[in-house]
């Protein structure tokens, strides 16, 4: 099947790859650039866990003078890709989540005592969830510390855009909602709408699927689960099914 993956890098590359290996023809699109922002060497002082609710909250650590501090303390990651990156990082008590931010609220709030300090919570600056404060309603209290944010995309390339038209691509994953709608406007703005609505989108979860209902009636199929293991098993499937076997 002819793929193309929208997630930023370097998550996109490493997708790329899991698909391939499994023969499908993948296109790299990225349509949101990562930007790190810094975090300040004190900012998990008094905390008494971490929480992270995607890989690229957990980048920005890398080489933070805060990075040292982070790992005395335990971490609780919204899945398994967060998981794996936590463990690289050093950290030696993770608990992993079942893969979206709302999630995280119950493991949270029956592991952590609420008197014991402050959660901090490794954050983008566009969130899907307002998870702080939804472990604040169960009297935890969260710093959130903002550590990277995402920039859109201003338009497909000229080389994406001819794939769509020609009818050269046959799905498309989609792994927020944030890049579903910058998706559909995106293809809207160059003129491919009617090749988009040929397409079938592999989507994250259901709130992901629902992003693109601006762009018409198509064909979205959603992960069983919202991690990037369960979208490969997805492209499996459709594939699976285009080919009739």
């Amino acid at each position: 099947m002819r793929i193309l993956v929208t997630r930023p890098e370097p998550d996109a590359s490493e997708l790329k790859a899991q698909l391939e290996a499994r023969g499908h023809a993948v296109t790299v699109e990225p349509l949101l650039q990562i930007e790190h922002l810094p975090i300040e060497a004190g900012i998990f002082e008094g905390a008494q866990a971490i929480v992270a609710t995607s890989r690229n909250g957990l980048r920005a650590l890398i080489n933070s003078p805060a990075r040292r501090a982070a790992l005395r303390l335990p971490i609780f990651t919204v899945g398994p890709g967060t998981a794996e990156l936590a463990q690289t990082l050093g950290f030696a008590r993770i608990i992993e989540g079942a893969g979206t931010a709302r999630d995280l609220v119950a493991p949270i709030a029956d592991q952590v005592e609420p008197d014991s300090g402050p959660l901090v919570h490794l954050a983008g600056e566009t969130l899907a969830y307002d998870l702080a404060a939804a472990l604040e309603d169960e009297g935890l209290s969260v710093r959130m510390v903002t550590v990277y944010r995402a920039h859109l995309a201003k338009g497909l390339t000229a080389h994406t855009a001819q794939m769509i038209a020609n009818g050269a691509l046959d799905a498309v994953v989609l792994m927020s909602p944030r890049t579903a709608a910058a998706f559909t406007d995106l293809v809207v703005a160059a003129g491919q709408r009617k090749g988009a609505l040929c397409l079938t989108y592999l989507c994250l979860s259901q709130a992901v699927a629902q992003s693109l209902l601006t762009l018409g009636p198509v064909r979205a199929e959603v992960a069983v689960k919202p991690n990037t293991a369960e979208i490969v098993r997805l492209a499996e499937r459709v594939a699976t099914h285009r080919s009739g076997v």
